[in-house]
């Protein structure tokens, strides 16, 4: 069988304990982002409308359109392609914000739009999913194979990101000294934790890994460059601040790969391309932001 081809078969194995583990961290880092957010941050975007607008554009509508021409160039196996379109579809990652802080970009637009991308992914991520694998003739056909429950898709992401979220709000408001001492706790803490269920799956499947390592590598590399050029460009386009393109740019290309972890494990049972491709995701887009924002972090 072609290697490529053979990635739509496999299922990579990762248990029932390690998917509960799993949910429950990232409910834990959700928690941790959120212990950021206060209800007067919604009201800096009410005031401050064209960085969020470009923002919510950039990485749901722009990302998810650029990936499935992508997706329409490269013409990567079936497995592959749906696990780039539900990269897409995944709100901005956990580590968006200190990488934003870290490149010296705007912090209050990173943390309110991962906070908003969060509660809107209840909806958006299984609807932008479902449109663009369905607009792909060979990840359409897989998915009618596999009979997706997306009422199910957003019960968990309800669960896992917004639950978390609102409690970490609610948190910071009427808690406030807590919530600053366990953000400075949990925000580390966050990237160590998805790091940690990286690896762990890596180490249950490291044969298989190592086997189509060289095969999704130059795919991660060129969705994730268009992630970051979609944000960069539509900063540059529309004539936002330098600190306003920086967090347009690590937001829409840093995803929250860890929920499309939890959703492939739940849904597809371990789908071989879609695993690979979301777990090495995690992987380099923390290469790829922790380089870019040491670049940027200089220039103001």
């Amino acid at each position: 069988m072609n290697p490529t081809n053979e990635l739509d078969s496999i299922q990579l194995n990762f248990s029932s304990s390690d998917l509960l583990l799993l949910n429950l961290a990232l409910a834990l880092i959700m928690y941790g982002v959120a212990l950021d957010l206060r209800f007067e941050d919604f009201k800096y975007l009410a005031k401050n409308p064209k960085g969020f607008f470009l923002g919510v554009f950039s990485q749901f509508l722009l990302l998810p359109f650029l990936t499935w021409c992508l997706v329409l160039i490269m013409k990567p196996p079936p497995s592959v392609a749906l696990g780039m379109f539900l990269v897409a579809a995944c709100p901005g990652g956990n580590v968006s914000n200190f990488l934003t802080s870290l490149a010296k970009g705007n912090t209050a637009l990173s943390v309110s739009l991962t906070g908003f991308s969060s509660m809107l992914s209840i909806i958006s991520t299984p609807l932008n999913f479902a449109l663009w694998a369905g607009l792909y003739a060979p990840t359409s056909n897989l998915l009618r194979e596999i009979s997706l429950d997306y009422s199910d898709t957003f019960s968990t992401i309800a669960l896992i990101l917004g639950i978390p979220l609102i409690l970490g709000i609610i948190t910071h408001q009427y808690a406030p000294t807590f919530a600053e001492k366990a953000s400075k706790i949990l925000k580390p803490l966050s990237i160590l934790i998805f790091a940690a269920f990286v690896v762990i799956a890596f180490a249950g499947n490291f044969d298989l890994f190592t086997k189509y390592i060289s095969l999704i590598f130059l795919w991660v590399l060129a969705h994730n460059f268009v992630a970051l050029g979609s944000g960069f460009i539509t900063g540059k386009i529309f004539r936002l601040p330098l600190a306003d393109v920086k967090t347009m740019t690590i937001e829409t290309g840093i995803q929250n790969s860890g929920l499309g972890l939890v959703l492939i494990f739940t849904y597809f049972d371990g789908l071989g391309g879609m695993a690979i491709i979301t777990a090495w995701w995690g992987i380099w887009h923390l290469i790829s932001g922790m380089t870019i924002a040491s670049l940027w972090k200089s220039k103001v």
